[in-house]
């Protein structure tokens, strides 16, 4: 199957089949405090290489078990370091979506600058051209990278949007599909009016799009219940998928089942409960329940 084929195959899956994506794309910064929740202390690694050794078999004890397949699951969100890693001796990508039938994508973002008015941009990019031409290479169907709106600042939040939307199109330029991240922080004083701001920033740059290009969103679940819907019958937008953003999965999956349309992108939410002591039978359960819990939620 050429390239084109594939992504044609793989954008069809996210658009039409019931599921969610299982975002497992933890970052230098996050990596300790996800493996502390498996069960693996700080104290088990000296240095980055040895913590990401661990987190990477975190993954790949996930990603290997019966429950984690394209029946319920539609993507995984990928770190750097776990696309270059290998999973039963395949490269990650292929082996999630030969194996399992999941669309790999990959998380570009280099982190969050420091905030001014009450957001927090990406940091540059450099080396952005180079990364993306690697996912090619690795079979990457699409990327994800976050922002951080923190306060109702209409001009934080255009800011936040148009710098999106900048890399979307660099990244639909080289063939991928970009999932927007402007994450608003569930802690914003001012919640429902962020969200307000946020969605119609969002529809004005969805007009600047060239005809028949496509992006994915990736939003905090909202505060009024459906906020979204335009957004999810929007030609333009393939998919729109949300985090649980600090909520436990219990809290997610409530707040994801009164957004129709919507299907989940969770991390913590979908590990949490997971032991790296648990034996394999309760693993597979714990993950069979987790999935299945999120699977149910996003098909709300």
């Amino acid at each position: 199957m050429n390239a084109d084929a594939l992504r044609e195959r793989q954008a069809r899956k996210i658009r039409t089949q019931a599921g969610f994506l299982a975002a497992l794309d933890q970052s230098g910064g996050s990596t300790p405090k996800a493996l502390a929740a498996y069960g693996v202390p700080a104290s088990a690694f000296q240095n980055d290489e040895q913590m990401f050794a661990l987190v990477h078999q975190m993954r790949v004890r996930i990603v290997t078990r019966p429950a984690f397949s394209g029946d319920r699951i539609l993507g995984a969100i990928l770190f750097e370091g776990t696309m270059d890693r290998e999973v039963e001796g395949q490269p990650t990508a292929d082996y999630l979506w030969e194996r399992k039938r999941v669309v790999p994508f990959l998380k570009i973002d280099q982190g969050l600058a420091s905030a001014v008015q009450g957001v927090q941009l990406m940091k540059p990019m450099p080396g952005l051209a180079a990364l993306l031409q690697r996912a090619n290479a690795k079979r990457i169907f699409g990327t994800k990278m976050r922002s951080v709106i923190q306060q109702a600042d209409a001009t934080g939040i255009q800011a936040v949007v148009a710098q999106q939307f900048e890399v979307a199109a660099q990244i639909m330029a080289a063939g991928l599909m970009p999932i927007i991240e402007p994450e608003v922080d569930i802690h914003c004083p001012d919640k429902a009016q962020a969200e307000a701001l946020l969605k119609a920033a969002l529809q004005q740059a969805l007009g600047t799009l060239p005809a028949r290009r496509q992006v994915m969103l990736k939003l905090t679940l909202p505060s009024i219940d459906g906020f979204y819907a335009e957004l999810t019958r929007d030609p333009r937008v393939l998919k729109v998928v949300a985090l649980s953003g600090g909520y436990s999965r219990a809290q997610g999956n409530a707040l994801l089942a009164r957004n129709p349309g919507v299907v989940a992108s969770f991390s913590r939410a979908l590990v949490e409960g997971l032991s790296v002591q648990q034996s394999d039978e309760a693993f597979d359960d714990g993950l069979d329940e987790a999935i299945q819990s999120i699977y149910e939620a996003s098909r709300a």
